[in-house]
């Protein structure tokens, strides 16, 4: 059987001009999507698909085209849609992947309890420091709550480092104790 005869007899839906199409053609349109692929079963899914499409618009076949170019045509329009159907799937995937691993960062942020435990720490802080002797108290502020570096701290008090390295030393030691006592 001949090529075009084989089309005409398989507009007429005979199964062996199919077959003989199907046998014709399989090895030139698979071996175009195993390149386009590189997977044997997606490439022989594509195939398939390609065959079940070719054959149900076999009537919309026009003759002064080659038949082996039509098929290759259907098939590269089959493998970009599965290609557009998987980029879905996988942003999909990636999207759930995302929002999955939003949902399992731990939230740092302190709750409302949190809030409540430091604020009641700090005032408790605050009222242990003003048992203090004011130049320890004076030196504590400002190490810890001004931040400023004991060169800074120096300047501000006008004293040498040493003495106020010794001060801050001396001050957090009497405020462990004042703390100490008090548990």
């Amino acid at each position: 059987m001949e090529v075009n005869q084989a089309i005409e007899k398989a507009k007429k839906n005979n199964q062996i001009a199919f077959n003989f199409l199907l046998d014709k053609f399989w090895n030139d349109v698979y071996g175009f999507l195993i390149k386009r692929t590189e997977n044997e079963n997606d490439a022989e899914d594509i195939t398939i698909q390609t065959f079940s499409r070719a054959f149900d618009k076999i009537n919309s076949y026009n003759p002064s085209y080659n038949f082996k170019t039509w098929l290759i045509t259907i098939s590269k329009n089959l493998h970009i849609d599965f290609l557009r159907k998987n980029k879905n799937n996988i942003s999909e995937d990636k999207r759930r992947d995302s929002e999955h691993r939003v949902s399992q960062i731990i939230d740092e942020s302190p709750s409302p309890e949190d809030v409540i435990i430091t604020k009641q720490n700090l005032a408790e802080l605050l009222l242990n420091i003003k048992k203090l002797k004011p130049h320890y108290q004076q030196v504590i502020h400002l190490r810890f709550f001004q931040e400023l570096s004991y060169q800074e701290i120096s300047n501000e008090l006008n004293e040498p480092m040493n003495n106020v390295k010794v001060k801050l030393l001396r001050a957090k030691k009497l405020l462990s104790e004042i703390i100490q006592n008090k548990k």
